[in-house]
């Protein structure tokens, strides 16, 4: 399709989106009196209108049964967590045994390097990308010297290229090769947090498993974004945060998926806690440990549901939509804000560059080549929602739910105006 940078153009694109209304399922901030144009979905989604009679139906069930609610409210909470599997398990290509929903991100990081990084004297190595995002660093830096190995040894991170501002797959296998019988566990960000780029995870994953180690991914910026296939990739693990495309509320329960070949397994490294002992058992209050057949053997305690009912309601949308239209729609909408980012380049006396590859997301990050945080500070004060990371780039991530063409157009336009009145 040819674009065009006009306000016509952008609302005929809407008028033909098929996910056009889904933009009212969700509630948007304002700025001076008007709703926001909202590019931060990448660090925390919108709110959907009906995460609130979610929650309230558990405080309602609070109030009216108590403790009793965790039989018999309406979705009772003892197996709340169980209703996520289902949905969660279409959006990551996995098989719902494979799927639970406990804690936050970097807590499930932590337990599952408990299972899947048992170093020895020679296989200890992890690969990772260079600047991973910090909590990654710091998880991969204390798990290395809890186990006794210097982390400037045993963490071997993959570099971009000198001048490039993504990573090549084949420096990627390169790396994990030469690693070879000495790395224990490849772990990654799935979608990089600052570049938006989406790394070759069937590639990687096989390469890691061939010399011999275990293969994990962070896929904070990819659930909810890009098309997924955890199970038949063989990936030994997986977690994600709930609440960037995922929306369903700041800080939100984290999903994490385990395959198959590694569930009903009572010889695993785990922490292990009562909520994944055998559900027909954990309340006869056994002294040992009977794992769930599933991925619920690494829950530790019950779950929250305050924090779920949110998540459950935002997968009551992924299961009306499918991923695949949210994938459609996302690849028209970062491609027409690609667009609209070089229709304004060539009007201004200034020099965008987009810093992410084509393979990605709904992100795209842009280097503003003679602006500064001035341009940044003028967007936010216009109603344009972005992101800011150092030394000079604005992260832009357009998320098919609640994002429209109207809004592309209307961004840049409201880019050009701080350009050209900067001053």
């Amino acid at each position: 399709m040819k674009f065009e940078n006009t306000l016509e153009f952008a609302q005929e694109l809407d008028k033909r989106d098929p996910l056009a209304k889904y933009r009212n399922e969700f509630v948007y901030p304002k700025v001076k009196g008007k709703e926001v144009i909202y590019f931060t979905g990448n660090s925390l989604g919108l709110q959907p209108k009906r995460s609130k009679e979610f929650v309230d139906e558990i405080m309602k069930d609070w109030a009216e049964l108590a403790v009793e609610g965790h039989f018999y409210a309406n979705r009772p909470w003892w197996d709340y967590h169980e209703r996520l599997a289902n949905p969660l398990a279409k959006v990551v290509g996995a098989r719902p045994e494979e799927i639970t929903v406990m804690n936050t991100l970097s807590v499930n990081l932590h337990l599952l390097m408990v299972s899947f990084y048992t170093p020895n004297p020679k296989r200890y190595k992890i690969v990772c990308e260079e600047k991973a995002f910090p909590s990654d660093q710091y998880m991969l830096q204390s798990q290395v010297r809890f186990h006794g190995f210097d982390p400037e040894n045993a963490i071997v991170e993959v570099k971009k290229r000198e001048g490039e501002h993504y990573w090549r797959t084949e420096d990627i296998l390169a790396k994990i090769d030469e690693v070879g019988d000495e790395l224990a566990l490849v772990l990654i960000g799935g979608v990089n947090y600052y570049n938006g780029q989406v790394m070759d995870m069937k590639a990687i994953t096989e390469a890691g498993k061939a010399v011999g180690a275990n293969v994990g991914w962070d896929l904070a910026h990819a659930v909810g974004n890009v098309a997924l296939e955890l199970h038949d990739w063989n990936a030994d693990f997986a977690a994600w945060c709930s609440y960037k495309y995922m929306n369903s509320g700041p800080g939100n329960a984290s999903g994490v998926f385990i395959h198959e070949r590694h569930l009903n397994r009572k010889d695993i490294p785990r922490f292990e806690g009562w909520w994944g002992t055998k559900k027909e058992e954990r309340f006869l209050m056994k002294p040992q440990f009977e794992p769930m057949s599933n991925a619920d053997a690494w829950q530790i305690s019950n779950p929250p549901v305050l924090s779920l009912a949110p998540y459950l309601a935002s997968l009551e949308l992924f299961e009306e939509v499918g991923m695949q239209a949210l994938i459609e729609k996302q690849k028209s909408i970062t491609s027409y804000l690609e667009f609209v980012l070089g229709e304004i380049d060539k009007d201004v006396d200034s020099s965008f560059e987009i810093i992410t590859p084509q393979e990605r997301g709904c992100q795209l990050s842009v280097f503003l080549h003679g602006q500064g945080k001035v341009l940044f500070n003028y967007l936010m004060d216009h109603g344009v929602i972005v992101d800011w990371r150092e030394p000079n780039v604005i992260r832009l991530a357009p998320a098919p739910f609640y994002c429209s063409f109207e809004e592309m157009y209307r961004f840049g336009q409201i880019l050009k105006e701080g350009i050209l009145n900067k001053d």
